[in-house]
């Protein structure tokens, strides 16, 4: 049995939150929670394999990448996590059992298991809060300058869940705003380069809008949340290819 820690990061680990691009000039403020797979190193591998450790459950694999260039082409400020969404899962709030979880799809994670509340506010506070408070100053910045907000977060998916293929390739998803979300739709609807559908593979009702509502939402911001098939963004040449094709449909919509 792998025994959690009090101690979540250590001193030589750095912050659990990157910003770059602060000063972008874009509407666009781009979140990619899931951007990492590294574990603080107190935990070891939370009793994982290498192959789980490398899997979706750890991370969105090309996610980061693909945030990087729309970043880069809109010159969007981008905020990412650091570390795993295994030891917290920064679109999840504390009292969601997915935001430390003790089983993902069909790993056991016994690093996870039978956390106490010490511990599980450790995690909240070292990753969870940073991570928002960080975001909830970049908005205060903007406003305080004029700058417009639009919140977009970026992940990905795994072509194949609980053995059932997905068709879908990039999913639009929002919560009750749909003002980008349409957009977005629309604009990709003009174009057969990829199969995009509405609220897929996941939707609000499997609590994936927790950013979209803490920042967007809350905030009245336009929001939208972007899920990318990892297949089609396992390299570099995909990755760059994607991050052109969600960068247009952006700009088109934040144009309508």
């Amino acid at each position: 049995m792998v025994l959690a820690r009090l101690e979540v990061l250590g001193k030589g680990e750095g912050e659990c939150v990157a910003v770059e691009r602060p000063d972008g000039t874009s509407p666009v403020l781009i979140i990619c929670e899931h951007a990492s797979r590294v574990l603080p190193a107190s935990f070891g591998t939370l009793g994982l394999s290498e192959e789980a450790l490398n899997s979706h459950i750890a991370w969105d694999p090309g996610a980061l990448a693909v945030a990087r260039g729309m970043s880069e082409a809109l010159d969007a400020t981008l905020v990412h996590q650091r570390f795993s969404r295994l030891i917290y899962d920064c679109n999840r709030p504390p009292e969601s059992a997915g935001a430390m979880p003790e089983k993902s799809e069909v790993y056991d994670i016994p690093g996870n298991a039978g956390l106490s509340a010490a511990e599980k506010t450790a995690r909240t506070e070292a990753l969870y809060i940073p991570f928002h408070d960080a975001i909830r100053a970049l908005i205060r910045e903007r406003q305080a300058r004029g700058q417009e907000t639009v919140i977009v977060t970026v992940h990905s998916f795994t072509p194949v869940f609980h053995g059932k293929t997905r068709a879908v390739e990039v999913g639009v998803l929002h919560d009750d705003d749909t003002r980008l979300a349409d957009a977005m739709l629309a604009a990709a609807g003009e174009t057969t380069h990829y199969r995009v559908e509405r609220n897929e593979p996941y939707g609000p009702l499997d609590g994936v809008t927790h950013t979209l509502i803490l920042h967007g939402l809350s905030n009245g911001l336009r929001n939208v949340m972007i899920e990318v098939r990892n297949d089609l963004i396992a390299d570099p040449a995909g990755q760059g290819v994607m991050a052109s094709y969600l960068t247009r449909l952006l700009q088109q919509s934040l144009d309508a």
